[in-house]
């Protein structure tokens, strides 16, 4: 097998191959890309800008690009060309060969004798398909099937894909379905010479799933080619931009890209600008819960306020106001009558937690410094992560990495952070878990410190959400800094120091 593979290498054209590269575009900025490689493979650095407005629902859905075209057309080399010119890091490619329906015992073998076809619309899942690019294109994040060609069935684990501002969906079944076709803004088709397919395939076929080259060519023969002039060939009609030559038509890609760039720009946001002027004077929502102000927590508050507290005090005084706060947000779940008998053989009527389990989410890095505070009272509890940066030049909140529990949706979410100014970043972290299918009542947002403006822009936006805190703050300044506020509460309990204009905290200058 490898060596047809390799005596095939030479019959493939090498047209574009003595062309210098060509520019690189990136909306993100005007000088070095957002993003780092590797030998292996490409790393961004720039997070994902607000994809929703001050209401916190989505201000448009993402802009999908359907790529049709035969087999081994060239479609994913040319989605995989036009996201690498985008330097964007909110673009995903969904391929439809993921979609492919489990086959029967039957029908195992015949895909096993090259005699069952895969070309053929009846092979996708086209429920699926739909069920999961609308989610997708509403933001949400969605599963994925793993399919494997050598075993011709899917995997146990399944791929997960969240962040999209552009989708990129390629198959050679793309436009093959009308109610698919409603979910494509920009339908492209790959048309590229048939005997270059055939040569692409059977290297493909050979190299990468084991095949042999009579198998290949077997199959194409019966299916494939019969395939593509009944079902693929047609559908080049619906297309708005045929691609002749695929991945060696660079002018073509260069406008689709251009294209691309257009619809990201209208869907850039200034959500930190609109929570400024939004929803203030108004009484504070009935989601709040304050920490009562005992002389108990008054007297913690003065002393990590205090500039002149030592760090090994800011911390230890922190620490004791995050446990109160852990625990009185707990007393708000739900709970449930419940009867035990104690070991003098007498009932109690006492009560007992109703929901699943409690899973914590922090936005790091000061949101981390509740997590002990959690676990020391919730046994066993799971815990996620969201990293929420301030982009310097926009002045607007980025996600850039997360980490949750799986069936996270199922479970009352403690999201953990130390001060909440406007808001931004904290809405930002609520419309994360909400993509993940997390109710919106069962969010409960922690934080030590809360400007009001903080606190009506979450629940203006999430009136579902519980908001806890022990304290809040009448006003923001022209740098969103809580007065009197707290400090940068990282760099007091970290120990670090930072630049005046940059913060890592919820809201990045917040205090």
């Amino acid at each position: 097998s490898s060596s047809s593979a390799e005596s095939l290498d030479r019959l493939y054209p090498t047209v574009g191959s003595t062309k210098p590269p060509r520019k690189r575009t990136t909306s993100q900025c005007k000088s070095e890309p957002p993003l780092l490689r590797t030998s292996k493979r490409t790393i961004y650095t720039a997070g994902r800008p607000p994809w929703y407005n001050e209401h916190g629902t989505q201000s448009k859905e993402a802009f999908v690009i359907g790529l049709g075209g035969g087999s081994a057309s060239g479609k994913t080399t040319v989605a995989t060309m036009i996201i690498e010119a985008l330097d964007v890091p909110w673009v995903v490619l969904l391929s439809m060969d993921s979609f492919y329906k489990v086959l029967t015992k039957q029908q195992q073998e015949q895909a096993a004798s090259n005699d069952f076809n895969f070309d053929h619309p009846d092979a996708f899942d086209f429920d699926l398909i739909i069920a999961t690019l609308k989610k997708l294109k509403q933001g949400k994040s969605v599963k994925i099937p793993i399919y494997d060609f050598t075993t011709h069935s899917r995997k146990k684990e399944w791929k997960t894909l969240y962040g999209a501002n552009v989708i990129i969906f390629e198959g050679i079944m793309a436009f093959a379905d009308k109610e698919l076709l409603k979910l494509l803004d920009l339908k492209i088709f790959v048309d590229t010479d048939s005997d270059i397919r055939l040569v692409r395939r059977l290297r493909r076929d050979i190299s990468e799933r084991g095949r042999d080259i009579e198998g290949v060519i077997k199959q194409y023969n019966k299916f494939v080619k019969p395939a593509f002039d009944q079902y693929i060939q047609p559908t080049m009609r619906l297309a708005d931009i045929v691609v002749p030559r695929g991945s060696g038509n660079t002018v073509a890609i260069d406008l689709i890209v251009q294209h691309v760039h257009s619809q990201l720009e209208e869907r850039e946001l200034s959500v930190r600008a609109a929570l400024a002027s939004a929803h203030q004077c108004h009484p504070l929502p009935q989601t709040l819960s304050v920490l009562k102000s005992t002389p108990q927590v008054r007297g913690m508050h003065t002393i990590i306020r205090n500039k002149e507290t030592s760090r090994d005090e800011f911390i230890f005084y922190s620490k004791r106001l995050m446990r109160l706060l852990i625990e009185h947000a707990l007393s708000l779940l739900p709970f449930q009558s419940c009867t035990v008998q104690t070991p003098q053989g007498h009932d109690y009527e006492g009560r007992t937690y109703s929901g699943k389990q409690i899973t914590g989410v922090s936005i790091l890095r000061a949101g981390e410094t509740m997590e002990p505070a959690l676990r020391a009272v919730c046994k066993d509890v799971r815990i996620g992560t969201i990293l929420i940066q301030t982009n310097c030049n926009t002045g607007e909140p980025e996600l850039h990495y997360l980490r949750l529990p799986k069936d996270i949706s199922e479970d009352h979410v403690i999201l953990m952070d130390c001060t909440v100014s406007t808001g931004a970043a904290a809405m930002m972290a609520v419309r994360v878990l909400l993509d993940h299918d997390v109710p919106e009542d069962k969010i409960f947002l922690l934080s030590l410190l809360m400007a009001e403006m903080g606190v009506h822009s979450v629940a203006y936006a999430f009136p579902r959400v519980k908001i806890i805190t022990t304290a809040v703050d009448k006003k923001v300044n022209d740098l969103f800094r809580i007065i009197p506020g707290i400090g940068n509460f990282g760099d007091r309990y970290f120990g670090t120091d930072a630049p005046p204009d940059w913060s890592d905290d919820e809201d990045a200058l917040s205090t």
